[in-house]
């Protein structure tokens, strides 16, 4: 062989060793793509989804009717806290309900007030596996909690069914997903994780507390921001404290965690026809089924 083959097959050799690294950057890419997590809120073709893979980094943010109070990360199992809040002036905050226009499924049943009461210190979900409560942060999310207020006195989740059981199994998630008005939660339902309450509310108390067991954050499109409806997550594990700070969270389980601990040890069915491909695909097997929702001020 002479010295210029020799250097000719060297090209190539190092001409084919760029191209190995550079495919394997790509499905390094691809998988990282993959992992991205997504929490959505049924609206239009973007149905109601909640994650699945390793968390991604895109934080959504979005205006505030109240002030927006950091907590430091608790350690892993704790439960959060309810970040302290600011000195906040009722009578300047305003609410902005608008109808949601992206053709959503939805079961409207009129808008909110534009007024909050800052007084609502407790929310209690009666469903059918046993009672649920909720510590709420209305404070921090005031509008938030003021829109859960209207739709429950209009008895708006009165008999819906919680449609996503997220697991590390399936998702490397940890939540129970309700608030879909037309939720079947079946394994059969193609447009399970689409439903809403007809309007949409800007993001609150973004950053204001991590994900942990125990939070109780909403859930809206993917990519969106302020498109805030009827549906919400509830946290039974800490998988979830990876998310961006991009959902608003608005309380804290105070009791019934063993609830969706037991929900979650029954496994979940796999709905092969979700339209949307996460949105509804994974509901629980032992059913949740909202009776009742309730705020207490005290």
């Amino acid at each position: 062989m002479t010295g210029e083959d020799r250097q000719s097959e060297l090209a190539q050799q190092h001409k084919e060793r760029q191209a190995q690294r550079a495919a394997e950057e790509r499905q390094e890419e691809r998988q990282k793509a993959r992992a991205k997590r997504r929490i959505t809120l049924g609206a239009g073709a973007a149905a109601v989804v909640v994650l699945g893979g390793v968390v991604a980094a895109t934080t959504l943010t979005g205006g505030s009717a109240a002030s927006t109070d950091a907590t430091a990360t608790p350690t892993p199992s704790a439960t959060p806290s309810v970040a302290p809040s600011r000195p906040i002036d009722a009578a300047a905050i305003t609410c902005d309900y608008r109808k949601d226009t992206t053709g959503a499924p939805a079961k409207f049943v009129g808008m909110p007030p534009k007024k909050p009461s800052l007084r609502w210190k407790t929310m209690t979900l009666t469903t059918n596996q046993g009672d649920i409560v909720i510590n709420l942060a209305t404070r921090q999310a005031p509008c938030t909690v003021n829109s859960f207020a209207f739709l429950a006195k209009k008895n708006f989740y009165d008999n819906t069914r919680c449609h996503r059981l997220a697991t590390p199994q399936n998702s490397g998630l940890a939540l129970l997903q309700c608030g879909d008005p037309q939720a079947k939660a079946d394994g059969k339902n193609p447009t399970d994780g689409q439903g809403s309450s007809g309007y949409v509310y800007n993001d609150e108390n973004l950053g204001g507390m991590p994900y942990a067991r125990g939070t109780v954050f909403l859930a809206q499109p993917p990519d969106a921001t302020n498109a805030n409806g009827s549906q919400f997550a509830i946290s039974f594990g800490d998988e979830n404290m990876q998310l961006d700070a991009a959902y608003t969270p608005f309380g804290t389980v105070t009791k019934g965690l063993e609830i969706l601990d037991k929900v979650a040890a029954g496994g979940f069915l796999v709905n092969p026809e979700d339209i949307t491909g996460d949105g509804g695909s994974t509901a629980p097997k032992l059913p949740v089924i909202i009776k009742n929702v309730r705020l207490s001020m005290k």
